[in-house]
């Protein structure tokens, strides 16, 4: 396989080669851009800015230029290119609403500040790290913090003169933010209690740490046609939302091996969703590793380069098929036959996202619990740490769903931990408006954004705690500030899509299409639009606490949301 995208540039006698098959492929037209078609010339601005030079070589110049000389030093090609290798995006300028999101040129969107992301890889954090991300927080990011859907936390205010200072207080406690964005692999998910829960199936953190070992920061993987998101999870919870990645690890037990891994690929949300598929394929934990450099390897050879539209790798496993994908899988990459294996089973609860109380297998427990909406901030990040390491921990979790995990505490700390959760408002008992709401950056930061997501869900938790304060029905609710899905509306209970909607006085104002009954896990599936069905952000919570209402008065015994979404008439739900 190819270590660059120019097949006439020199190479070291020890690269890897493209498979012979690959090598055969050349063609004169230009197609998809697919590398392993022979379509080397880049198709757009993005393939051209990551040709010209690789995006992890942008932090020397952010440390050696960008960093002394200010904002205005740096290329328009890192900018708002090659940065996002180093977890870098430009900031959204202040005051700029949502109808002009789509108008104005990138330059007139970008504020003089940035996000940055810390990938934290299997959603794993010691004590030490925690602190350093607080302190990170409250000394260079005015004291934002938010967890992540993607187990990451996530930053804003940042100031590129800072970025140097940053790197050596996160690196020094072994955190990274090494391809936290752009077109690479991503922070690996994986379950926050591998290793620890009673149920678990097989712990895949050595795993992860191999993959990121292998792949992460590596050039030969660092110019993908998009990015690749990937989860490895060992839990019968199906807790790392493998069905919208681009490659997934489940946990499985084989009739004959034992315990290994179901793979999907293919998974994806944003203007296009698909669901990942099953390749039908058992991988033992020691080569989950291998089979992940032949997928990745895969979409940077084929993926489609032409458009970014069409660069994901959901597009290219849904145009070759499950049998066609494996095949090149076995023969050109890891050349041998991965063997059958089972599906995983269906999750034993709805919830995936352990909050709560629960027993490890050692005997001791660990601790979930909800911030509103993923928005935590230095110094609640702090208190954090400060209260695991007063009960006995020095681990910690990020989850999935924007939730936070305290492990290894002794039977007689665990009251203690609860109070002092709940006295930073860190509910671990949650309502499930609280446990099942999430929200995306929103306009606050995001230049993508058209509507404000953040204070929206942490107002509409608060509403609908007051006005139904004995529904106690598994429920998600996920807000979206644009079509991009980041907070995934598209399998959730009720997904908000951000948009502008007319009001009542035919005014345009911030608002959302709705989605209703999608789901993960639990028969994974993209939730109903109901023609014309939006709703304005002031209007709400007249609108969710009308629907529940309805479903309370309208469900079958055991009938879920989801379940009675499906059935139920246009007039019902709107």
């Amino acid at each position: 396989m190819p270590t660059t995208p120019d097949p006439a540039a020199p190479q070291p006698a020890d690269a890897p080669k493209r498979p012979a098959a690959a090598a055969r492929k050349v063609s004169r037209h230009r197609g998809e851009g697919q590398w392993g078609m022979g379509h080397f010339t880049p198709l757009n601005a993005n393939e051209q800015f990551k040709k010209d030079d690789d995006g992890l070589n942008v932090r020397t110049r952010i440390e050696t230029i960008y960093a002394k000389n200010g904002f205005d030093s740096i290329d328009p090609s890192d900018l708002r290119g090659r940065m996002r290798w180093w977890g870098l995006y430009t900031q959204r300028k202040e005051g700029i609403d949502g109808g002009k999101t789509a108008i104005l040129d990138p330059h007139e969107l970008d504020a003089e500040f940035f996000m940055l992301r810390v990938r934290i890889d299997g959603g794993r954090l010691t004590v030490a790290q925690l602190k350093a991300i607080a302190e990170v927080s409250e000394l260079y990011g005015r004291g934002t913090a938010d967890l992540t859907d993607r187990q990451n936390i996530q930053y804003h205010w940042i100031r590129i003169e800072d970025m140097p200072a940053i790197w050596q207080k996160l690196e020094g406690v072994g955190l990274s933010t090494t391809e936290a964005c752009g077109d690479t692999p991503r922070v690996i998910l994986g379950s926050p209690v591998a290793g620890i829960a009673e149920d678990e199936i097989i712990d895949g953190t050595s795993a992860i740490d191999e993959i990121q070992r292998r792949f992460i920061g590596n050039p030969d993987f660092s110019n993908l046609p998009r990015k690749f998101k990937s989860a490895v999870s060992g839990s019968p919870q199906l807790d790392v939302a493998h069905e919208i990645n681009d490659i997934a690890f489940v946990g499985v037990n084989h009739p004959e091996h034992g315990p290994g891994f179901d793979l999907w690929v293919g998974g994806g949300l944003s203007t296009n969703p698909k669901l990942g598929v099953r390749l039908g394929a058992w991988v033992p934990l020691e080569e989950v590793a291998d089979v992940y450099g032949g997928v990745i390897g895969i979409f940077r050879d084929y993926g489609y380069r032409r458009l970014r539209n069409r660069a994901r790798l959901k597009f290219l496993v849904a145009d070759w098929g499950v049998e066609k994908f494996r095949q090149v899988l076995q023969d050109e990459y890891l050349k041998y036959e991965l063997i059958d294996g089972p599906a995983p089973e269906q999750p034993t609860g709805v919830w995936r996202d352990h909050v709560g109380v629960h027993r490890q297998k050692d005997g001791r427990f660990y601790v979930g619990f909800a911030p509103r909406v993923g928005r935590v901030h230095g110094k609640l990040l702090g208190q954090i740490a400060e209260l695991a390491a007063a009960h006995g921990s020095d681990r910690l979790r990020t989850t999935a769903e924007q939730k936070m995990l305290v492990l290894d505490i002794a039977e007689d700390q665990v009251e203690s931990l609860v109070a002092g959760l709940e006295a930073l408002d860190l509910r671990v008992t949650p309502s499930p408006f609280r446990r099942g709401t999430m929200a995306c950056t929103g306009i606050e930061y995001c230049k993508l954004a058209i509507v404000e997501t953040k204070e929206r869900g942490r107002t509409l938790i608060d509403e609908l705690e007051q006005r139904l304060p004995e529904f106690a029905e598994p429920l998600t609710i996920n807000i979206n500030g644009c079509p991009n899905a980041c907070a995934r509306i598209q399998v959730a209970d009720i997904g908000l899509k951000g948009q502008l909607v007319s009001d009542e006085n035919g005014e345009q104002v911030e608002g959302y299409q709705v989605h209703l009954g999608g789901a993960l896990g639990l028969e994974a599936g993209f939730g109903r639009k109901v023609r014309g069905l939006k709703v304005t952000s002031a209007g709400l919570p007249d609108y969710v606490e009308r629907l529940l209402t309805r479903f309370q008065a309208d469900r079958r015994e055991g009938e879920r949301f989801a379940q009675w979404t499906a059935r139920a008439s246009e007039e019902q739900l709107s």
